[in-house]
């Protein structure tokens, strides 16, 4: 099993193994002794957080965290707020698969962050027993990456794979012409208009369109921090598929909970979808 790992700021990031890239991005690690709250933004991926030390708190939802969450796709931004003692390992997952290894439909989780327990599912819990145990961080990610891996060959995963090839056709569509019709995306996935928009839910956990909005924010997002500002708003309205600048504006300040020009008054750019950190 191989993975590498490299340090940006305050965050450790751990890059899959070559047989699990198809379905995780990547994993972060997280430690931290002082207060923090930072604003987040929909992401488009899923995710498992392990909290191994205090959850987070989000104010908006008035919740803590379950020392094990599964997240899936949202669609407004929050805070996530620490105590003094935080230490969080997470897998974030493509966007169509994290269905596959827990089994269920991702719509269930649309706006949701919940306990991964109420799964019921007892090998995952004996991994986040074992997550808790451990000490060493390195072991941890090759405990997960091992239960990943271990899967692979489970019939239901075998069955996943050939609905995920189809969506990921679409995804990467989505990807470099956010603004593609929910229409021709049926037609790349080779799939009627209403069996396409089914299976999208069910494997990515929100429809076509919002998850267009949610990639068309991300990109607009990439495109401020690789320029910031030596790009105009008419820029990128155009280059991330809006169909204007108002439309641009309302929909970023819909995500981020800021217009454009004073997000960047309070915060850095970054692209959780269109940057790789690894």
């Amino acid at each position: 099993m191989y993975f590498y790992k490299m340090i940006q700021e305050n965050f450790l990031f751990y890059k899959p193994c070559e047989a699990l890239q198809p379905y995780v991005r990547y994993y972060w690690v997280f430690k931290n002794d002082r207060l923090v709250s930072t604003l987040t933004f929909p992401i488009g991926c899923p995710q498992f957080v392990f909290h191994k030390k205090t959850p987070l708190y989000i104010p908006e939802l008035e919740t803590w965290q379950s020392d094990f969450t599964v997240s899936g796709q949202v669609n407004y931004p929050a805070h996530l707020c620490s105590g003094m003692n935080t230490e969080m390992i997470v897998v974030v997952f493509q966007p169509y698969a994290m269905s596959a290894f827990l089994c269920c439909p991702m719509s269930l989780l649309h706006n949701q962050e919940v306990s991964g327990y109420d799964f019921e599912n007892r090998k995952l819990n004996e991994l986040v027993s074992q997550i808790f145990e451990c000490e060493n961080t390195d072991i941890c990610i090759r405990m997960i990456e091992a239960w990943l891996l271990s899967l692979l060959s489970d019939i239901q995963i075998s069955k996943a794979k050939y609905k995920m090839k189809r969506i990921t056709a679409a995804i990467k569509q989505l990807f470099m012409a956010p603004g593609t019709s929910v229409t021709e995306l049926a037609s790349i996935a080779c799939l009627g208009k209403k069996q396409f928009e089914r299976l999208f839910n069910e494997l990515v956990g929100t429809n076509p369109k919002e998850y267009a909005r949610i990639t068309r924010f991300q990109k607009s997002l990439k495109l401020l921090q690789d320029h910031q500002a030596n790009i105009s708003q008419a820029q990128l309205s155009y280059q991330c598929g809006y169909a204007d600048q108002s439309h641009f504006i309302r929909e970023f300040k819909q995500f981020s909970g800021y217009t454009p020009l004073s997000f960047l008054n309070v915060c850095k750019p970054y692209s959780d979808l269109f940057t790789n950190p690894v």
